[in-house]
């Protein structure tokens, strides 16, 4: 493993126009974690705890208006912005490239990032996300998203995007009943206009399809069966069109592999880490 050094990790940075959490668990060469939308560092929780901590240092920052990160007046979170946050944290953090993991929200978070700043990326680990752009339908969804969140607020939010989000589970099942619990007080704590910000962002991010064979460094592509948002199909056409990538499917997990199956999340992510060079 190559073991590359780091600068202290500070509990915040100073990105463009703004000042960024980062949470850190762990040692070793450095991994960037980028969450989904409309969450936080928090998502990450299980990770940061669980056996990737022994072989990498993990930097989990709350991208801008997210989290502890605050909200900095942007109308749009355009995805080269955030991805201008994560080169903030980099530069900060870290003095070599480095493994990054982005999911859903975060895997666009990463793909520009490696169009930005490739030479910051040692590894990809794109999990539960695309890299095509929202269609017509899709962008009109997101619209009426937003107006939703405006107008009858953040908990509507969380009730609706729990059935999306998560894989069935049986009734009473308890680690559901957490899961739900943990997805609510993280999509009720982002401001209102985060959200909408989030949601327009989304919405004109440019399609990334066409930079998929661009991509010279090792890409593992993670994705739950039971997806509904980024099909198992999909996903398995991104990780093909990537030279050398793999995709794994994880069983019994919807959009959040990290959250609800996180030790098969760190047992594929780690066996890749552990194959790099």
């Amino acid at each position: 493993m190559i073991e590359t050094s780091h600068l202290p990790v500070p509990d915040t940075v100073h990105g463009p126009g703004t000042t960024l959490h980062v949470a850190r668990a762990g040692r070793g060469p450095i991994t960037l974690l980028l969450h989904g939308y409309p969450l936080d560092h928090r998502m990450w929780l299980d990770t940061l705890h669980g056996p990737l901590a022994a072989q990498r240092t993990l930097l989990a920052p709350d991208l801008r208006g997210h989290g502890r990160s605050p909200w900095a007046g942007a109308a749009v979170h355009t995805m080269a912005q955030f991805a201008a946050d994560a080169v903030a944290v980099l530069r900060t953090c870290a003095e070599g490239p480095v493994d990054v993991v982005g999911l859903s929200m975060g895997g666009y978070v990463a793909f520009a990032l490696w169009a930005m700043a490739p030479e910051l990326v040692r590894s990809l680990v794109l999990v539960d996300t695309k890299a095509a752009a929202d269609d017509a339908t899709a962008r009109a969804g997101r619209d009426a998203a937003a107006a939703a969140v405006v107008d009858s607020g953040r908990a509507a939010l969380a009730t609706g995007m729990a059935a999306k989000l998560l894989a069935p589970r049986p009734t009473g099942d308890a680690a559901g009943q957490l899961l739900r619990a943990r997805l609510a007080s993280m999509v009720e704590a982002q401001s209102v206009e985060t959200i909408v910000a989030d949601l327009r962002g989304l919405r004109d991010r440019p399609d990334r399809t066409a930079m998929l064979g661009s991509i010279t460094v090792p890409t593992l592509v993670v994705v739950g069966e039971h997806d509904a948002i980024t099909p198992v199909a999909g996903a398995k056409a991104m990780a093909a069109a990537i030279p050398g990538a793999r995709c794994t499917v994880v069983p019994g997990a919807g959009h959040l592999v990290p959250m609800e199956q996180p030790e098969a999340f760190a047992q594929a992510v780690g066996a890749f880490f552990a194959d790099q060079p």
